[in-house]
């Protein structure tokens, strides 16, 4: 198996790996005396709900209803459960519109009633519903401030989770007093419950101070209304100590570590050692294809920290600060920065891709190279430190022909990064 298929067989692997349909199985809730309403938001909520619609009416059996909210072009067809799309990474009217109607579907359950939730990464945008006073307009600047100034994950949400009616637990106390199931596919490190897609169901630890601290340690200029409904601070997010809270179950059902295994496990049955960096590595991508690539040369040259043939497979959420006027992507930035650093390093091949087929803001999952890809640049009249200036480093192996494009995936576990040393 070349190098290339190889490390495209590894990813192949971690997606299917991120399919939730075996833990839903092992965790699907009992028929309740009232109502069963499926609501959901993110990039695999689709496929979720209709695996959960296929394991009910076989195991239980009774009627079902609800509505879910996806990117667009990764819905799945239902029977009972309404798929619905809107925008990621920055919401649009559909987002509100989808928001506005979970939290009608929930209104008025009571005691005897169950709710199933599918969440998963991308519901942050896909949920999006303004408090008072702050436009959708408004909202989406600050995404946007957000998102080029690479803010990790955790304070992002710690922002967009204060900005909204749904986020941050308030879609569980819109559900209170009936029982909430929750079902999450993770794309966060550390998996972190209140994280993912802010957290809808799940208590928030984080405050409006928090909130304002990441506007100020980043110089973010937000709308004034944004500014000003922080400085404010009323009506806070739900907290974990909150009695509507009680008795919620919440279940990860795929998550980086799952898929990484997965990967590993491929890799070993074709007589590659793999090693695991871990599967919640932060930070800026290009800081960390430089520290990969410190790796990656240890290994060809001293078989340290593994032996010679081996893999490197990480996942987590790298970011990046957009400074120059190109398309971003966290995992081609992180491979081009990689790649650099090695300098044509022999022996050593490299995968960077996002399990949700989307890398930033292109419908391309991610790239590899090889220790030519430099000199085939060259050959192209390409200066590859000019593209990572410019944070374009998707033109950039668009112009090698190394892209990875997969489509939609409907799932979403996060960066997957796979480096191979022979």
């Amino acid at each position: 198996m070349q190098a290339e298929e190889f490390l495209r067989h590894l990813f192949d692997v971690a997606v299917a790996a991120a399919a939730p349909d075996v833990l839903m199985a092992r965790h699907l809730p009992p028929q309740p005396k009232g109502r069963v309403v499926v609501v959901g938001a993110g990039k695999a909520s689709a496929s979720m709900a209709a695996i959960f619609e296929d394991l009910w009416a076989r195991e239980r059996g009774t009627a079902i209803s609800g509505i879910v909210v996806t990117r667009y072009g990764y819905d799945v067809p239902c029977h009972s459960i309404e798929i619905v799309q809107a925008a990621h990474p920055v919401p649009d009217e559909a987002s509100v519109i989808a928001a506005t109607r979970i939290l009608e579907a929930v209104r008025d359950l009571g005691p005897d009633d169950l709710v199933v939730a599918l969440i998963s990464g991308g519901g942050s945008s896909l949920l999006t519903a303004p408090v008072e006073g702050v436009s959708l307009g408004d909202v989406q600047a600050t995404h946007q401030l957000l998102l080029r100034a690479g803010v990790p994950i955790g304070a992002m949400n710690a922002v967009r989770k204060h900005l909204s009616v749904i986020a941050g637990g308030r879609l569980a106390a819109a559900c209170h007093p009936a029982k909430i199931v929750s079902f999450i596919v993770s794309d966060v490190p550390g998996d972190d419950l209140a994280t993912i897609a802010s957290g809808p169901t799940i208590g928030d630890p984080s405050t409006f101070a928090d909130a304002r601290a990441v506007i100020s340690a980043y110089g973010l200029d937000v709308p004034l209304s944004v500014a000003s409904h922080l400085a404010r601070g009323v009506n806070e997010t739900i907290k974990p100590d909150d009695t509507r809270l009680r008795g919620h179950e919440h279940f990860i059902v795929a998550s980086a570590q799952t898929s990484l295994r997965a990967a590993a496990e491929a890799a070993r049955a074709q007589g590659i050692m793999p090693l695991i960096l871990g599967d919640a590595l932060e930070g800026e991508a290009r800081e960390l294809g430089v520290v990969m690539a410190g790796i990656a040369r240890q290994c060809a040259l001293y078989d340290q920290p593994a032996p010679r043939p081996c893999v490197l497979l990480s996942g987590g959420e790298t970011h990046v600060t957009v400074r120059g006027d190109g398309r971003g992507g966290r995992n081609v930035e992180f491979l081009l920065a990689m790649a650099i650093k090695l300098a044509g390093a022999q022996n050593i091949y490299a995968l960077a891709c996002d399990t949700d087929g989307v890398d930033g803001l292109e419908e391309v999952a991610g790239a590899w190279c090889g220790p030519d890809v430099l000199l085939r640049a060259r050959a192209a009249g390409l200066d590859a430190q000019d593209f990572l200036n410019r944070n374009d480093a998707h033109r950039f192996f668009a112009h090698l022909n190394t892209q990875i494009i997969t489509g939609p995936t409907r799932t979403n576990v996060n960066d997957f990064r796979a480096v191979l040393v022979v």
